[in-house]
């Protein structure tokens, strides 16, 4: 790895930003072809957040946090911080005060494959933050990283200036070159959910409405009388 930090990454149109931030994670996994999710690893520890915005990567060595300092004077508002370790690690790499110098670049959020801690505090913020774990423990700063370099969370690689969408559902992402095909298709997706949905509430079954009956005798499923 590099020791790099990367700096004037292209973000992603505003406009396109702003639309998916009214789009929910499933939704936006769905349009761009159910690619992009990061897992279901990440859990948002401040239920209830809805965020996106453009990604910045920060890549720390376990148990050091050096390089999140080092990413927060790249980050600009609207953006999400993406931390990942260059070996798994689940020590609390984030919290208060961090979000805070965040908070005030105007960053909406920080997704982390790490713990993070001081979350009643994050919570009462509120400053919203997706992580593998919550930990006390406490790291160093010592050791040098990269910052804005491609990272990998589980089979989704990550650049840095793409866009990022996290919900209660978890986080997806989305190439920053796709995101505004991704968010017309996000709202063709929604339309045809809303119809789905009032069909539904009307009393029309799932079976009839996803056309699944012929399938179900096609695999040989039968119906007997109890």
């Amino acid at each position: 790895m590099r020791t790099v930090i990367v700096t004037d990454v292209p973000r992603p149109p505003r406009p396109a930003l702003e639309a998916l931030a009214t789009v929910g994670v499933a939704t936006v996994h769905e349009a761009q072809g159910r690619t992009g999710y990061l897992g279901p690893d990440l859990v948002a520890r401040v239920p209830g957040a809805h965020v996106a915005g453009s990604v910045v990567t920060a890549v720390c060595w376990p148990g050091d946090n050096l390089m999140i300092h080092a990413a927060v004077e790249q980050c600009a508002d609207g953006d999400v911080l993406v931390v990942t370790t260059t070996s798994p690690c689940r020590d609390g790499l984030f919290g208060e005060l961090l979000a805070t110098s965040l908070r005030r670049r105007g960053v909406r959020g920080a997704v982390l494959t790490t713990g993070v801690r001081d979350v009643a505090a994050l919570r009462a913020m509120p400053f919203p933050v997706w992580s593998a774990a919550v930990s006390a423990q406490g790291t160093v700063k010592a050791t040098a990283g990269a910052v804005n370099v491609p990272v990998a969370v589980g089979a989704t690689l990550i650049h840095p200036g793409d866009a990022l969408v996290a919900d209660d559902d978890g986080v997806v992402v989305v190439p920053r070159a796709a995101a505004e095909t991704v968010v017309i298709k996000a709202r063709e997706r929604e339309a045809t959910e809303d119809a789905t949905r009032a069909a539904l509430d009307a009393g029309e079954l799932g079976l009839d409405r996803y056309r699944l009956r012929p399938l179900l005798e096609r695999l040989g499923v039968t119906y007997e009388r109890y």
